[in-house]
């Protein structure tokens, strides 16, 4: 079974959600994704400013087997990229937990609640 960290919240495309405090949060793909993309070679990101909507595309990661939309599991302004992964997108692979995509704002926090909690994830694979 693929790694699945307790405090997470998840969504049904495989994005993990970290609240850092009440309206800021990091998103990333869960290891379940990664293992099924493969070794990861590119990851196209929003810009900081850009906005999202939750349920709709955001990015995309591309691997030697496959490019896959990246679902957005939240609405809100992106703060921050992680620029790391534009010169080493292979992080995701190594640890999908740790190499997080985009920080956002929240413009909905009641969003947070449709997501799962890592139970309701495992459950889902």
């Amino acid at each position: 079974m693929s790694k699945v960290i307790e405090g997470l919240l998840y969504s049904r495309d495989h994005e993990w959600v970290k609240k850092l405090n009440e309206e800021e949060v990091l998103i990333g793909i869960t290891a379940f994704a990664a293992n099924q993309l493969g070794s990861v070679v590119f990851v196209d990101l929003p810009e900081a400013g850009d906005e999202i909507v939750a349920n709709e595309d955001f990015g995309a990661v591309e691997s030697v087997k496959a490019a896959s939309d990246l679902v957005s599991p939240v609405s809100g302004e992106v703060l921050e990229m992680n620029e790391e992964l534009e010169g080493e997108p292979e992080l995701v692979n190594e640890d999908a937990f740790s190499s997080w995509f985009i920080k956002v704002k929240l413009s909905n926090s009641e969003e947070l609640d449709d997501l799962l909690t890592a139970e309701e994830y495992k459950a889902t694979l």
